[in-house]
């Protein structure tokens, strides 16, 4: 049962709470334990919170998960764990993720609660309504980067509230094309916001987000060397291998493998490459300033 149990809390999937760290380490606050601890705080808060959205998403979704090729092996669709008892599991991570980011800042626990709220009443039939349903998901990143910045009372551009929500977008819609061409008609019996979509629907809105998730980092980088003055141009040269992981993702859409993000970012070789750069470049910039 606990195997079950930690399969269902899905962990691969906590890697997307990293987003927490984006507007502290943004502003290089992270090395203070003042901000490191708040912000450790808040990622633990999230993955107990989006541990219990998967709870209660897969009791809502359960007949349908049966269906799917690969959902059909989660523990509550496999039968593993019985459906009273995750809805047990669910209300408990769903309290206490929330009441623990409130530890840090009470406006912390309320954008993690907001967060659960959100993606709950995805669950329980928003994912469902065309368009609505990418933005609520896409909202899920966006919340947790601003809950990262209010546990931290970090200040956050907004080019980078903006690179985080089209970038959210950009992903999201990738994922949607995935599944669309893994599974051809098959999608709509797992999916039911899918019928309303078509490939090439998905493709245009993938290349809208792309372009407008570049654009949007590019004027970020532009305000931070101008706020952080650099005598070397680290944040405008951070530019070249963030666009790199963006096309070498936007290649891994095209071929329809990128139905499971997380797979990808964990796997792909060539993404990790360009976001380790990345990461040095940009750090560059901020502790070189």
């Amino acid at each position: 049962m606990l195997s079950a149990l930690l399969r269902e809390a899905r962990p691969k999937q906590w890697v997307k709470n990293v987003l927490v760290f984006a507007a502290p380490g943004a502003l290089g606050v992270l090395g203070h334990w003042t901000s490191l601890a708040p912000t450790l705080v808040m990622f633990c808060a999230l993955c107990l919170t989006a541990s219990g959205t998967y709870f209660l998403n897969d009791v809502q979704d359960v007949a349908n998960d049966r269906l799917h090729p690969k959902k059909s092996r989660r523990p509550i669709a496999a039968g593993e764990i019985p459906i009273p008892f995750a809805r047990l599991v669910a209300a408990a991570l769903l309290v206490v993720g929330p009441l623990l980011a409130a530890t840090t800042r009470p406006a912390a626990g309320v954008i993690v609660a907001l967060y659960a709220v959100t993606t709950i009443s995805y669950s329980m039939g928003l994912k469902n309504i065309v368009l609505l349903d990418l933005v609520i998901v896409a909202s899920g990143f966006v919340l947790r980067a601003v809950a990262g910045a209010v546990g931290t009372d970090t200040h956050m551009s907004k080019w980078f509230v903006l690179c985080t929500s089209f970038g959210s977008l950009f992903i999201i819609a990738g994922k949607r094309f995935g599944e669309m061409r893994e599974m051809g008609q098959d999608a709509v019996l797992t999916r039911a916001a899918l019928k309303d979509y078509s490939e090439t629907f998905l493709r245009m809105l993938v290349i809208v987000a792309c372009g407008a998730t570049l654009l949007a980092y590019c004027l970020w980088a532009f305000e931070s060397a101008e706020s952080l003055s650099t005598n070397f141009p680290y944040f405008e040269l951070s530019i070249v291998p963030l666009a790199l992981s963006v096309f070498r993702y936007l290649m891994v859409i095209e071929q329809g493998d990128a139905s499971a993000p997380e797979d990808v970012f964990a796997t792909d070789r060539a993404i990790q490459m360009y976001g380790a750069v990345w990461l040095i470049v940009y750090g560059l910039g901020i502790y070189a300033s």
